[in-house]
């Protein structure tokens, strides 16, 4: 007895054929440009697949505040200086001592304080800005504070930072 067997081989490798002939997707490389802007895979640059960790290691309460920003040299700039003072005193009695000048000081508008945070959110010459009364490691520092974080550099937050100045270091 003899099997009519067929061998399976030539009618598999037709199929494979006609698949990739056919441009089969199992065959053709994705390219994520073809796509359109909506489907392409997200690319982030290397530098920013991490969290900035600079800075991270420095211990806190060394050297001069964080409020104060340092230039490149690691000096506060003079506009920066002047944003600011250190005193002597205890931050909640301080805290207190500026609200009271900041109320008698013409022009000054209060918008809001907090305590807890030692910021008085101050409305004085045209400009908005916070009034800070934070610890610092030579004492307790007041400083104007705009907006973005940084020190207030503008002429309205420097007068009335001198004019904390003088109201406290004079009394």
């Amino acid at each position: 007895m003899r099997t009519n067997r067929r061998n399976p081989l030539p009618a598999l490798a037709a199929a494979l054929l006609v698949a990739g002939a056919s441009g089969c997707s199992w065959f053709s490389k994705d390219t994520g440009y073809q796509l359109p802007a909506e489907a392409r895979p997200l690319e982030v640059p290397p530098d920013l697949d991490r969290p900035n960790t600079e800075g991270a290691m420095e211990i806190p309460g060394q050297g001069a505040p964080t409020s104060v920003m340092r230039s490149s040299l690691g000096q506060p700039s003079a506009a920066q200086v002047a944003s600011g003072f250190t005193i002597a005193g205890d931050r909640d009695d301080l805290f207190a001592r500026v609200g009271e000048v900041l109320e008698g000081t013409e022009g000054v508008e209060i918008a809001s304080r907090a305590r807890v945070l030692g910021a008085y959110d101050v409305s004085y010459g045209g400009s908005n800005f916070l009034v800070r009364v934070s610890e610092g490691q030579s004492g307790i520092y007041i400083s104007a504070v705009d907006p973005r974080g940084v020190p207030a550099t503008g002429e309205a937050a420097l007068k009335l930072i001198a004019t904390l100045k003088a109201a406290l270091a004079g009394g």
